[in-house]
């Protein structure tokens, strides 16, 4: 069944029916056992009603009055029959009902019987009184019974469904509210999912909402760094054209050019591909990359012979993309390593719901006037800082992805220290 409800009420319906059969089950099996004992107890009753009216001479005959205390023993083909036998199982009297029916006859199923030894003055004469019913007063009391019985609980069963259907609607509307706001978002007729939902589905919505504006952030980063990119490829591409143009080509400048337009096309497609903040992403362990980025830069420049110092938790984790996390940390760890000085300090923890991270060096630092320039949204990569302005623009560019926040001041070793809040895990 492609349909929850159908699929609901399928197993509904089917636990209704199990359990009105079951329950119709003992309760008419309870019920025959109760009337049994009734009937046996009836018949008991009458057993010693009918031996309180029984005289018995001195010769051992046995006389009943003709008006018995009991009116259907009286009546032929009533069902109920009675009888006095001897010991040796002679009738010595038999109720008029019994008329037409044999002695032992079949359809008598239910018997009581009761030896008395009756005082006459030769000594004890013992006496056997039975009485019989048939089945057919019995079972038309347990079909009555069953009639009675299924009719009320064929119209619970109904009320439960109808009580059901009703339940499963009303449970289901949030989701089908969800449905039809999802097909205005596809058709663009609203950002998000807007209504009110139940705590069992605000952690869906919230989710949906946040994959929403996740794609749309991603799209908006493609529109954006596609137009950055044919933007900052038109000075390089000019100049090309007029070394084209002159008579003697410069090869140094096309050059320059050539490596000006690949770090233009690196830096855009970087923008392009950062993921973003996501509620679907796995928490990543930051120390760990930290400390492999500092292992490869220190391969990469043996050179700079830079002393590096990790304050970073064990536990801390960054929930975004690996990938982003290892470009945004690699970017500020390489201009720490190359513009620095001789120490590069990584301080990192919680802060508030966020994750705090701080890349600090003992270098000449970024002259203040030129800080704003490099963190601008939207700055092109020719108007950027030599040597560091890319890697901290790239960097402005991933915070700016997470919803986070960046900060450029003088640190703790004298130098440059960048600061940047991200989402915590």
């Amino acid at each position: 069944m492609s349909s929850l409800s159908l699929r609901v009420g399928f197993i509904a319906a089917l636990v209704v029916a199990v359990f009105a059969v079951l329950t119709a089950l003992a309760l008419e099996r309870a019920f025959r056992e109760s009337a049994a004992q009734a009937l046996d107890e009836r018949l008991h009753a009458q057993l010693y009603l009918l031996m309180g009216v029984t005289e018995v001479d001195e010769d051992g005959r046995v006389t009943l009055p003709e008006r018995l205390p009991e009116a259907r023993l009286m009546l032929p083909g009533s069902g109920l029959v009675a009888e006095v036998r001897a010991p040796d199982g002679t009738q010595l009297w038999t109720s008029p009902s019994a008329l037409g029916h044999g002695p032992e006859g079949d359809d008598f199923p239910f018997l009581v019987s009761l030896t008395v030894h009756w005082e006459l003055s030769e000594g004890l004469h013992p006496l056997e009184f039975r009485v019989r019913e048939d089945r057919a007063a019995f079972e038309a009391q347990i079909s009555g019974y069953r009639q009675s019985l299924w009719g009320w609980l064929v119209a619970l069963a109904v009320l439960l469904l109808a009580a059901q259907a009703f339940a499963l609607h009303q449970g289901l509307k949030p989701l089908r509210r969800v449905a039809r706001e999802l097909r205005a978002v596809e058709r663009g007729h609203q950002a998000g999912l807007q209504g009110h939902y139940p705590v069992e589905l605000r952690g869906l919505t919230e989710n949906l909402n946040a994959l929403v504006r996740h794609e749309r952030a991603q799209l908006a980063r493609y529109r954006d760094a596609l137009s950055d990119l044919a933007h900052s490829l038109k000075t390089p591409l000019a100049v090309l054209r007029g070394t084209l143009d002159t008579r003697e080509l410069d090869r140094a400048q096309v050059l320059e050019q050539l490596e000006r337009m690949e770090r233009i096309v690196a830096y855009q497609l970087q923008r392009a591909a950062t993921s973003g903040r996501s509620a679907l992403t796995v928490p990543v362990p930051v120390k760990p990359l930290v400390e492999r980025l500092a292992t490869t830069l220190a391969k990469v420049y043996p050179e700079h012979d830079v002393a590096f110092e990790s304050r970073v938790p064990g536990d801390l984790q960054f929930r975004g993309n690996e990938g982003d996390f290892m470009e945004l940390m690699g970017n500020l760890l390489d201009n720490a390593w190359k513009h620095g000085g001789s120490r590069v300090r990584v301080d990192a923890g919680p802060d508030g719901k966020r994750l705090e991270l701080a890349v600090c060096d003992n270098g000449p630092g970024i002259p203040p006037d030129q800080i704003p320039t490099i963190l601008s949204r939207g700055g092109r990569l020719d108007e950027q800082v030599p040597g560091q302005g890319i890697g901290l623009a790239v960097v402005a560019d991933i915070v700016a992805a997470y919803e986070g926040r960046i900060e450029i001041d003088r640190g703790p070793l004298d130098g440059t220290r960048v600061r940047v809040w991200l989402p915590s895990g």
